[in-house]
């Protein structure tokens, strides 16, 4: 199995990169929420990967954190969701989404990802609600308490697509009061556009 890869990003082309890793390239597909971060051509990276051996093709599936990889992982194990469609997921939700997804049941939020009916959202909701592992987000920020959603539900709601509130999100302070939370995140995304 290869579990990771360091080396030049060669190539970005959406959602599939190619990085070289001692003179062989690798052909990687990666989620949107990983291709957003990725740096400019030419430089070094290291992605998690995940291989899936199939009778006709290897394919190579890279994250940019470790929670990523195992949230992917869980998704494959699930009936009737292959490995497209859990990039799907991941491109159109962040890890900490899914998790709040799960937990709170919403399948509304998994419908809004393409090629997510209202059955397999349902489907979903209940094989992973007792399976997803909330000590994998230590890493990764999670939208642990009230004070964090409620910051994040004023961003969506004052017009800011999904992607710029979660990357707002993970600038501000973490025990950030609700009204702080909302200034320093309107503060860094004014910055941004």
């Amino acid at each position: 199995m290869i579990g990771r890869l360091t080396g030049k990003l060669l190539e970005k082309h959406p959602p599939q990169v190619l990085l070289e890793v001692q003179g062989v390239g690798y052909e990687i597909d990666v989620p949107m929420s990983t291709f957003y971060d990725l740096p400019a051509i030419g430089v070094e990276i290291t992605l998690y990967t995940h291989l899936v051996i199939r009778e006709d093709m290897h394919l190579l599936f890279g994250f940019a954190t470790e929670p990523e990889r195992q949230t992917f992982r869980q998704l494959i194990k699930i009936s009737g969701i292959g490995a497209r469609t859990a990039l799907a997921l991941l491109s159109g939700l962040s890890v900490a989404d899914l998790h709040h997804a799960v937990s709170i049941q919403d399948s509304a939020q998994l419908v809004k990802v393409p090629g997510i009916g209202k059955k397999t959202a349902e489907r979903l909701l209940l094989e992973l609600r007792d399976k997803l592992d909330l000590a994998l987000l230590s890493s990764d920020r999670v939208l642990s308490s009230t004070s964090e959603s409620d910051i994040l539900n004023a961003l969506l709601s004052l017009g800011y697509s999904d992607r710029e509130a979660s990357w707002a999100m993970k600038q501000i302070s973490p025990n950030a009061m609700v009204s702080d939370g909302i200034r320093q995140a309107l503060q860094l995304l004014s910055k941004e556009r």
